[in-house]
C-alpha cells in the first residue's frame, strides 16, 4: 500500500510541478517579443525567458530532448535563442541552485581572460615565446623547441611538450603526476619535448594551467581575481568556486564551479562577438580563430573535431563549444543564433546534440503558439525535475549485524581505506576513509537513502554527495552515490560474508575497480 501511495503522490507531484511549469512559463513568454530583436538582449541581471515558438523554436521537439537527456545521464539541459531562454531544464537530484563542475570548459575561460589581456595590450602579440613569462625559474630541458613554444601554440594545444593525458585513451600519467608535484608550474615547464611546436596536437591541461599563470603574471593580479573584475563582474556572474593548485593559483586546465545559466553567459559573449552590453571585451583576431577552428584533433571519434584557442569545434555542423570532461559543454552555434549548455556525469555526442538543437529550429521569425507542444515541454521539463523512487527489497538482518562495523580494505584500484555503515540508525549514514592525495577527498560522510530516494549532504566543494541503498539479497547491499554537480556517479555492490566484504564498483561511465575488506578489531 506504501508503494502505491508513493506512485500515486509522485504522479500528483508531476502534475502539480508540470501545471506550474506551464502558469510559470506563460506569464515569462507574456512579456517576450516575437523573433530576434533589432538589438542584442544582455542578460547581464538575469536571462530573458520566451516560449520556443515565440524564437522560431519547435517545443514539442524539446521536449523530446528533454526526455532523451535522462538517457544521456543529463543533470542539465539550457538553449537560448535570440538571446532568451528557450528550455531550462534539470534532471534530479541535480537543481538549478546547484553550481556545476565544468572541468575543462574552465580552459576557455581562461583563454578568455588570456584574450582580454591581449585586447588591453598587457600581451604585445599571441605568438609571443611562453619562457619569457617564467625568466626567474630554472627550467630543465630548455632546448630550441622549448624555446619557441608560444602563446598561441599553448592556446592550441600545439606546445610539444611530452605529455599523456589519455585523451581518447591511455592513463592520464602526465596529469596523475602533476597532482602529486608541488609546484604544477615548475612540472608543466620542466617536461621534455616530443615533437616541434606547431608540429601536431595532443590534448595538455598543463598548457592551460601555464596560461593561467600568464594570466597572472601579465595583469599583476590573481587570475580569478582578473576573472572578476573583468569577465565574471560586467556579465553579472557571481565569484565562482575555483580549485587552486599548491601555490594557490587558480587551475588553469580545470577547477571552476559555475551554475548552467552563467555557464550559457560565456557562451553569448562569444556568440555576439566578444561584445556585452555595448562594450568590446574580446580581440577580432582571437574571435576569428575560434570561429574558423583548424588545429585538427586527430580524434578516433570524429574525424571532423578541430580546435583553436581552447575551443572545440566541428566546422561541418557550423559549432563551436567549450568541453569538460563527462559532457560540461558551453556550445555556440552562430548561424541558428543559438547557445546551449549540458552538464552530466556521463559522455555525450556532441554532433548528434548538435543535430537535436538544431532540428529544432523552424523559422527565424516567431511561429503561431503551439499550447499543445508547450504544455508538453514543460511536463517534460517537471518529469525529469522530480525524483522517482527505486524499489526497495525486505532489510535483512545483515544490517544489523554490519551496523556501526568499520571495514578495513588494503590497497585497492577504488582508494578505499575504510568503509563504515549505519544502518540501525534513526538517520542511516555513512563514513568513508581514502588514500586520496588531495586532503579534501580523504573523508566524507553523510546520510543514505534506504527507501528508494536519494538523501543529500551538506554541499562542499566537489559539489553534493547523493546516496541510496537498497538490499538485493540477504547479503547485497547496492549503493548508489553521485556527487551532483560534479559529474560522477558510481554503483557499489558490497556483499557481506561473515566479518569480509567484498566491494565492486562501476562509475556510470565505464570505469571499474574492486577491493576485498575485512572488519577491524
Amino acid at each position: 500500500m506504501q508503494a502505491v501511495d508513493r506512485v500515486v503522490g509522485l504522479s500528483s507531484r508531476i502534475r502539480a510541478a508540470a501545471l506550474g511549469a506551464a502558469i510559470l512559463l506563460a506569464s515569462a513568454y507574456s512579456g517576450a517579443a516575437n523573433g530576434q530583436s533589432p538589438e542584442p538582449v544582455w542578460p547581464t541581471a538575469q536571462w530573458e525567458t520566451s516560449t520556443p515558438e515565440q524564437q522560431g523554436m519547435d517545443s514539442a521537439a524539446l521536449a523530446k530532448l528533454v526526455a532523451n537527456g535522462t538517457t544521456r545521464s543529463f543533470d542539465s539541459l539550457l538553449v537560448t535563442r535570440h538571446g532568451r531562454i528557450v528550455l531550462d531544464a534539470y534532471y534530479a537530484p541535480f537543481t538549478a541552485d546547484m553550481p556545476h563542475a565544468i572541468n575543462s570548459s574552465t580552459k576557455a575561460v581562461v583563454a578568455t581572460l588570456l584574450a582580454m589581456a591581449y585586447k588591453d595590450g598587457l600581451l604585445d602579440r599571441l605568438d609571443h615565446p611562453m619562457l619569457d613569462f617564467f625568466s626567474d625559474r630554472n627550467i630543465a630541458d630548455v632546448d630550441e623547441r622549448k624555446k619557441s613554444i608560444t602563446v598561441q601554440h599553448l592556446l592550441n594545444m600545439t606546445s610539444g611538450l611530452d605529455w599523456d593525458e589519455g585523451f581518447e585513451g591511455g592513463r592520464e600519467q602526465s596529469l596523475r603526476d602533476m597532482g602529486k608535484s608541488p609546484d604544477w608550474v615548475q612540472f608543466i615547464l620542466d617536461r621534455p619535448m616530443a615533437h616541434a611546436p606547431g608540429e601536431t596536437f595532443y590534448y595538455n591541461s598543463g598548457g592551460s594551467h601555464l596560461l593561467s599563470a600568464i594570466v597572472s603574471k601579465l595583469t599583476g593580479k590573481n587570475t580569478a581575481d582578473f576573472a572578476e573584475e573583468r569577465l565574471f563582474g560586467p556579465l553579472g556572474i557571481n565569484r565562482p568556486f575555483w580549485r587552486r593548485d599548491p601555490q594557490r593559483l587558480p587551475i588553469g586546465g580545470f577547477g571552476l564551479m559555475m551554475r548552467p545559466r552563467d555557464m550559457a553567459k560565456i557562451g553569448y559573449l562569444y556568440l555576439r562577438n566578444g561584445e556585452w552590453a555595448g562594450k568590446q571585451l574580446l580581440p577580432a583576431d582571437f574571435l576569428d580563430a575560434v570561429n574558423h577552428a583548424s588545429i585538427d584533433m586527430h580524434s578516433r571519434f570524429d574525424p571532423s573535431r578541430r580546435y583553436a584557442n581552447q575551443f572545440w569545434a566541428i566546422p561541418d555542423k557550423h559549432i563551436y563549444m567549450t568541453v569538460g570532461y563527462h559532457c560540461q559543454v558551453v556550445m555556440v552555434l552562430p548561424e541558428r543564433d543559438i547557445v546551449a549548455v549540458m552538464t552530466a556525469n556521463n559522455f555525450c555526442s556532441f554532433g548528434k546534440l548538435a543535430d537535436e538543437i538544431s532540428a529544432a529550429v523552424k523559422s527565424d521569425q516567431a511561429l503561431p503558439a503551439d499550447a499543445a507542444a508547450t504544455e508538453q515541454l514543460a511536463k517534460a521539463i517537471a518529469d525529469v525535475s522530480i525524483e522517482r523512487p527505486t524499489q526497495v527489497g525486505a532489510t535483512p538482518a545483515t544490517a544489523s549485524a554490519i551496523s556501526g562495523r568499520t571495514y578495513k580494505f588494503p590497497d585497492n584500484d577504488l582508494g578505499i581505506k575504510t568503509l563504515t555503515l549505519f544502518l540501525a540508525d534513526e538517520n542511516p549514514r555513512y563514513v568513508v576513509e581514502t588514500n586520496a592525495g588531495d586532503p579534501a577527498r580523504r573523508h566524507f560522510d553523510g546520510p543514505i537513502g534506504l527507501g528508494g530516494l536519494y538523501r543529500k549532504s551538506a554541499p562542499t566543494f566537489l559539489g553534493v554527495r547523493a546516496v541510496k541503498g537498497a538490499w538485493t539479497d540477504e547479503r547485497t547491499l547496492v549503493v548508489d552515490l553521485q556527487y551532483v554537480g560534479l559529474g560522477d556517479a558510481w554503483t557499489w555492490t558490497l556483499t557481506y560474508d561473515g566479518d569480509k566484504v567484498a566491494l565492486r564498483g562501476k562509475a556510470r561511465d565505464g570505469r571499474e575497480g574492486a577491493a576485498e575488506g575485512a572488519a577491524g578489531g
